[in-house]
C-alpha cells in the first residue's frame, strides 16, 4: 500500500504526522506551502476538497480531518500503542481529541484568521481580541488537566499527546505569543517530554521546527 500525507509545516497536520511516525507504518510525505495557496491549487483540491490539511492518501482512499486520521493510524498499527484498549480511556482519548478540534481549534483560528468569520474588516480586531481570549481560557483548562503530570490519559502515551504538543506550539507562536513556561508549566512540562520522543524529533527537524525547549 502506498501512503501519503499531505501536509504544511507547523500546521496542525503536525499532529498526524507525529502519529504517522510513532506508528512505524511506511509513508510518504507531500508538502504544501499554505502561503503560496498550494491548497487552493486544483492538483490537491482534487485530493482534498475542503483545500485544508491534513489529508491521508492509501492507495485511491482518501482521508481527512485529523482525529480521524490520527485515530485510523492508530487502529492501523495496534501494537504501537497510540490508542488504548480500555473503553473508558477510549472515551477519554475522544473527549481530549473533540475538545481540540471544536475549541483550541477554533478559537486559534478566530485569532489567525478573522476574514474567515465576517467580511467586515472594521471588526476583523474585535475577533482577533476575543479568539485570543478564548484560546487563553482554553489553555488555563488544559493547564489544569495536565497538572497531575505524565501524558493527556496519565500513564499511557496515545495521540492525543502529539495534538495538545500542536496547540503549545500555536500558543507561543506569533498570533498568540504566550510565554508558555511562565504561564503553563504543566502543559510545558509535557511538551519538552515530547521532545525528548525520537518521532517528534525527526518530524520537527523535517518540518523545520523548533522544539520544545
Amino acid at each position: 500500500m502506498k501512503r501519503t500525507l499531505y501536509y504544511a509545516p507547523g500546521a496542525c497536520s503536525l499532529a498526524s504526522h507525529i502519529v504517522l511516525e510513532e506508528s512505524g507504518l511506511p509513508y510518504e510525505t507531500a508538502r504544501l506551502d499554505l502561503a503560496a495557496g498550494d491548497q487552493r491549487a486544483g492538483s490537491y483540491l482534487a485530493v482534498n476538497e475542503k483545500g485544508r490539511v491534513p489529508a491521508l492518501v492509501e492507495d485511491d482512499w482518501v482521508l481527512t480531518e485529523n482525529a480521524a486520521i490520527m485515530r485510523h493510524i492508530a487502529r492501523c498499527r495496534p501494537q504501537a500503542g497510540l490508542w488504548p484498549e480500555d473503553l473508558h480511556e477510549q472515551a477519554q482519548a475522544d473527549e481530549w481529541m473533540t475538545w481540540i478540534a471544536t475549541s483550541h481549534h477554533v478559537a486559534f483560528a478566530h485569532a489567525r484568521r478573522p476574514a474567515r468569520y465576517t467580511g467586515d474588516e472594521a471588526a476583523h480586531a474585535g475577533i482577533v481580541a476575543k479568539g485570543r481570549e478564548a484560546f487563553g481560557d482554553i489553555c488555563t483548562m488544559t493547564e489544569v488537566r495536565l497538572s497531575n503530570g505524565g501524558w493527556a490519559l496519565g500513564e499511557r502515551y496515545s495521540v492525543v499527546d502529539p495534538y495538545l504538543l500542536v496547540m503549545w506550539t500555536w500558543a507561543r507562536g506569533p498570533t498568540i505569543k504566550f510565554d508558555m513556561p511562565a504561564s503553563f508549566p504543566a502543559w510545558t512540562a509535557h511538551a519538552r517530554r515530547m521532545a525528548e520522543r525520537p518521532a517528534v524529533r525527526t518530524v520537527f527537524e523535517g518540518e523545520g521546527l523548533r522544539l520544545p525547549e
